[in-house]
């Protein structure tokens, strides 16, 4: 049997990522995603399903394929709702979208500037951040963990992106997603003399696990982390191997209010894929 799959794929801030339009089984977004994700087929870092939304005034619901939130699909199908509802150069919309991972709608601002998108998206505010000292193959780490609903990141002030470094990021990741359940691990190991992110992601229900080249969400769980520790309002441009991407937060007596996340977004190909099952 072949599944005809309409899709598009875009490329916020080179964190490649497909977005169906076709309807399918929801059992099926998996096996859909790691097929399209594969160097031999449309190839990038995620998958995301387009859906009808459940709530009034969402203009779509953005299921990612491990059930994951992912601030850089929003940017995407808020860039691509902007563009096909006639969006013209220099001009703002407000889009509001529904997406896995979280129960918050997600409120984005999208203006074009010639062929790209400038998406400003507010994000998921954490449920708890903690600094803790983990003892992890012999060496004591200071990790910071943010917590959400179903998700988590872990910050690591880092001198250097490393080689050794980089295998313990992975080690622990792999070592979280079993020992948590959770949708999803990220470790962001962070420079912060220069503000430069490694980001590495981790999505269990698919084994799937990227060094990004820019992490939307990773960006805004690293803001929310240095309002935090500050104790004070942030705005901070986060360095990554794609570029660069703003995050804002602010800070009231230990809890996080406010969150967002700005960078670009660009339509690089639609089409249809096929795949076999």
């Amino acid at each position: 049997m072949k599944l005809e799959i309409e899709f598009v794929k875009f490329n916020p801030t080179q964190n490649m990522t497909i977005l169906v339009r076709t309807q399918h089984p929801i059992n099926e977004y998996a096996y859909i995603a790691s097929k399209m994700m594969s160097y031999d087929h449309v190839y990038a870092e995620q998958v995301g399903f387009i859906e009808e939304p459940i709530h009034h005034g969402a203009a779509a619901h953005l299921q990612m394929a491990g059930g994951e939130f992912c601030g850089n699909a929003c940017m995407a199908l808020a860039a691509l709702i902007a563009s096909e509802r006639g969006i013209v150069h220099n001009d703002w919309m407000n889009i509001e979208l529904e997406a896995s991972g979280t129960e918050q709608f997600i409120a984005c601002q999208v203006k074009k500037i010639k062929e790209q998108y400038v998406c400003q998206v507010s994000m998921p505010i954490p449920n708890k951040i903690e600094k803790k000292t983990l003892n992890y193959e012999g060496d004591d780490l200071d990790i910071a963990i943010v917590r959400y609903h179903d998700f988590l990141h872990i910050v690591i002030e880092v001198e250097q992106f490393d080689l050794t470094m980089r295998n313990k990021a992975q080690g622990l990741a792999k070592l979280l997603g079993v020992v948590l359940g959770a949708n999803l691990i990220g470790v962001l190991l962070f420079k912060s003399d220069s503000h430069e992110l490694a980001p590495l992601i981790y999505v269990p229900p698919l084994d799937s696990m990227i060094w990004e080249r820019g992490c939307g969400s990773g960006t805004a769980s690293l803001g929310a982390y240095l309002s935090w520790i500050r104790q004070a309002a942030i705005a901070v441009p986060i360095r990554q191997p794609g570029g660069t991407i703003h995050v804002t937060a602010d800070c009231y007596q230990d809890e996080v209010t406010n969150l967002r996340i700005e960078g670009s977004v660009e339509i690089v190909a639609q089409g249809k894929a096929y795949i076999h099952i």
